[in-house]
């Protein structure tokens, strides 16, 4: 069982997501916030496996509260459910700690299918936010990586896990997510798979 919790400042929001999400066998709404603060008490007391976090809410925004829910549950993934879809607030939410991020006009499938993925150690993202996370056209986007984040995708290319890449490289396991995450926005890819395709065609491994 998938366990949930809701963060948005609307109580029909929250509610409305709750309904959808309790309605699927998989997953189970274990908690609720309306703001950034109150989430990271919740998420510390429910301990939940996926973070439904709205970015605009008063008190303490979403990409703060990001921060605070994965500084009190590391192993929690949020995935930030929103209206903005600008590159800014996309790169601000995912460098706080997001795995993903979903508009609000998604369907309903789509919503439930980024909360499994991201329990499953996913990247879900909206093709339209992924869209904007694309290298600028003409670009090559391995000058834009770092020496530590090619060695890092050399290994994700040779199957290695996070807990191995870290091992072999003498980093803990966040740092490699952290290094991964910036790759893939990067390299314009949303999992492992791609970042291991686009690896064997753009680098030498």
């Amino acid at each position: 069982m998938i366990r949930v919790v809701v963060v948005d400042d609307h109580a029909m929001v929250r509610t409305g997501l709750a309904a959808l999400l309790e309605a699927s066998d998989d997953v189970a709404v274990v908690g609720q916030a309306a703001d950034g603060r109150e989430a990271t008490s919740v998420v510390a007391q429910t301990l939940p496996d996926v973070v439904l976090m709205d970015l605009s809410m008063p008190v303490m925004d979403g990409v703060e509260a990001t921060r605070g829910v994965l500084a009190a549950v590391p192993g929690a993934k949020v995935v930030v459910l929103t209206s903005f879809s600008d590159r800014r607030r996309v790169s601000e939410a995912l460098e706080a700690g997001a795995v993903g991020y979903q508009l609000k006009d998604s369907e309903p499938a789509d919503l439930l299918a980024a909360v499994r993925a991201a329990a499953a150690g996913h990247v879900p993202l909206d093709p339209r936010v992924a869209r904007v996370l694309l290298p600028e056209p003409g670009s090559r986007a391995v000058d834009g990586l770092s020496p530590r984040e090619q060695e890092v995708l050399r290994l994700v290319a040779d199957g290695l896990a996070n807990k191995q890449i870290g091992r072999a490289l003498g980093i803990t396991e966040r740092t490699v997510k952290a290094h991964l995450g910036r790759v893939f926005r990067q390299i314009g890819v949303l999992d492992r798979t791609s970042a291991a395709l686009w690896a064997r065609d753009h680098l030498d491994t």
